[in-house]
């Protein structure tokens, strides 16, 4: 069931395929995954959000039960005392009693918040509570109808972690409602860290930062760490392994003298060679001919 949501949500979402390789020699292509426990770390928030949503359905049901009882309560009372009323008896004019002195009234009762309800669900229509349970089972409903969709979202959101190195450059993944996909050149890379929180070092989980030129103080306000010119390998298990392949093959690249991937047609299409023996060519013809005419001159002179 699993993968016909993940197949419906990819095409509802317009999520592209599988991201392709960056440039590079086809044999040194490397990926790598965000780490098993981000995923259980991601579930336990899941679980704890509809533990959380279970609970409060639980509350407002019994809530709702309780009213229920004290409105109908209130309506039998209403009914028995239309049917019980006594015949009123003739007004009597009392003396006004004295008023105590200060220091002896009495202290005012503290407010009952259960009678303050109750008077409510006495003063409460009784059409109210059939339009409450409507809604009340409406919430229940929708709460079960999302169960598997945030779930498989959960799950989604972790499979769509793409980070792909090869020997001249590296891509980035990321997201699924929100994707973003990032390639970076080794031919602009400069900085190569790792990072680690107290809850990543107790799953086994950090975070490899790429850097390349310009980015020293360029942040988006996003997600700490993000950047036109940064690339972050997310809650990785292996981040030391990516940290020292990446500036292994970036020694390897910059050794070789490649240069920017993007250059590289430009560069290749247009030899250097020809145009400076054509020059040369031409120098020389030129000298020997201004040669010949300074001999020629000297010797009319003579």
């Amino acid at each position: 069931m699993f993968n016909w949501i993940r197949q419906q949500v990819l095409q509802f979402l317009r999520v592209p395929h599988d991201p392709e390789p960056p440039f590079g020699a086809p044999g040194s292509i490397r990926v790598f995954r965000a780490g098993r426990n981000y995923y259980n770390l991601r579930l336990a928030r899941w679980g704890i959000g509809q533990i959380s949503a279970v609970v409060g359905i639980a509350f407002s049901l019994t809530f709702l039960a309780w009213f229920k009882v004290e409105v109908d309560a209130a309506k039998v009372a209403r009914e028995s005392a239309v049917v019980a009323a006594p015949v009123p008896a003739p007004a009597v004019t009392l003396a006004p009693a004295a008023s105590p002195s200060p220091s002896r009234k009495a202290a005012r009762p503290k407010r009952d918040p259960r009678q303050d309800l109750r008077r409510m669900a006495a003063r409460t229509p009784g059409w109210v509570i059939p339009v409450i349970e409507f809604f009340e089972f409406g919430g229940i409903l929708l709460f079960l109808v999302q169960l598997p969709v945030t779930f498989s979202a959960v799950r989604l959101e972790f499979e769509m972690h793409w980070y792909i190195v090869t020997d001249r450059s590296l891509r980035i993944r990321t997201g699924l409602f929100r994707l973003q996909e990032s390639t970076m050149s080794f031919a602009n890379l400069q900085q190569v860290e790792v990072k680690q929180g107290p809850l990543q070092r107790l799953l086994g989980l950090a975070d490899v930062h790429v850097q390349s030129a310009g980015g020293a103080g360029d942040h988006s306000p996003g997600r700490e760490g993000d950047s036109l010119h940064t690339g972050v390998f997310h809650s990785v298990n292996n981040a030391n392994e990516i940290r020292d392949l990446i500036l292994e093959r970036l020694r390897q690249f910059r050794q070789a003298g490649l240069g920017d991937p993007d250059d590289h047609g430009h560069h290749s299409a247009a030899p250097v060679t020809a145009p400076v023996e054509t020059a040369s060519g031409d120098a020389a013809a030129a000298a020997h001919e201004l040669l010949a005419e300074a001999r020629a001159l000297r010797q009319a002179v003579g």
